[in-house]
C-alpha cells in the first residue's frame, strides 16, 4: 500500500480563473496571428502573380514598340524617303554645374526641378513650358532622351522613394505600392513603365522618385565642359547620347 501523503497532485490543484481566462486568450491571439499570416500569404502570391503578367505585357509592349519603328525605317528607305522618329516625351535631366554666379531666374528653374546639387538628375516631362525651363537653364544642365534600358539601370541601382519626406531606397515592391498603389502602380517595373512611357501618373511617379545622386563620368567630361554639346563641350540637348553618359555616371 502506497504511503499517504500531504502533497495535492496535478488533479487536485484547480487552476486559477485569469490563468485560464489568460491562456484562452493568448491561444485566440495565436489562431488570429496564423489565420492573419496565412491570408497574407496568399495575397502576396495573388499580388505576384499580377506584377509578373503585368511585367510581361510590358515586354511585349517594348518589343512591339522596337520592332514597328524598324519597320517604318525600312520603309522609308525602300521608297526613298526619310524616317524622322516620334519627338521624346521624357527627358532625364543632370546638373552639370555648380551654384557659382547663377542669376536668380535660373537659380530657381534649378530649384524647382530639384536639381540642388552638381550631378543630381530627374526625369522630366517633355512639354512646352520645361523645354523653355531647359533653355533657361541650358548652360547648368545637359540632358536628353533616355530609352527603356537607362530608365531601368537608374531605378534598379540608384532608385530612391520620398516616403514621409525621408529618402528610402526602392529594396522592395511594397515601399513603392504603399506611395504609389492608389495609382495603380504596384512595383518597380509599373514604375519603369510609367517613368519611360510618360503615363498619366507621370508627375507623381517622379515626384516620388528622389532626385538621383550620380557620380562622375567614367573617363571625365569633355575638356571644354562649358560649351554646347554641339561644339564639343557638355551642356545642352544631346538628344539619345544621353543614354552613353548615363552608363557612364550610374
Amino acid at each position: 500500500m502506497a504511503p499517504s501523503t500531504t502533497v495535492p497532485t496535478v488533479s487536485d490543484i484547480e487552476v486559477p480563473e485569469t490563468l485560464l481566462k489568460k491562456r484562452k486568450q493568448n491561444e485566440k491571439a495565436r489562431e488570429e496571428r496564423l489565420a492573419a499570416a496565412t491570408a497574407a500569404r496568399k495575397a502576396s502570391k495573388a499580388k505576384r502573380k499580377v506584377i509578373f503578367k503585368r511585367a510581361e505585357s510590358y515586354v511585349k509592349e517594348y518589343l512591339s514598340k522596337e520592332k514597328e519603328e524598324i519597320r517604318l525605317k525600312r520603309a522609308a528607305r525602300t521608297s526613298g524617303d526619310f524616317y524622322v522618329p516620334a519627338e521624346a516625351k521624357v527627358y532625364f535631366v543632370v546638373r552639370i554645374r555648380g551654384i557659382n554666379e547663377i542669376a536668380p531666374k535660373p537659380r530657381k528653374i534649378l530649384q524647382l526641378l530639384r536639381l540642388l546639387q552638381i550631378n543630381n538628375g530627374v526625369f522630366v516631362k517633355v512639354t512646352k513650358a520645361t523645354q523653355q525651363m531647359l533653355r533657361l537653364v541650358e548652360p547648368y544642365i545637359t540632358y536628353g532622351e533616355p530609352n527603356i534600358k537607362s530608365v531601368r539601370e537608374l531605378l534598379y541601382k540608384r532608385g530612391y522613394g520620398k516616403v514621409n519626406k525621408q529618402r528610402i531606397p526602392l529594396t522592395n515592391n511594397a515601399i513603392i505600392e504603399e506611395s504609389l498603389g492608389k495609382y495603380d502602380i504596384l512595383s518597380i517595373e509599373d514604375l519603369v513603365h510609367e517613368i519611360a512611357t510618360a503615363g498619366p501618373n507621370f508627375k507623381q511617379a517622379s515626384n516620388f522618385l528622389w532626385p538621383f545622386k550620380l557620380s562622375n563620368p567614367n573617363g571625365g567630361w569633355r575638356t571644354r565642359k562649358f560649351k554646347h554639346f554641339v561644339q564639343g563641350g557638355d551642356f545642352g540637348d544631346r538628344e539619345t547620347n544621353i543614354n552613353k553618359l548615363i552608363r557612364q555616371m550610374n
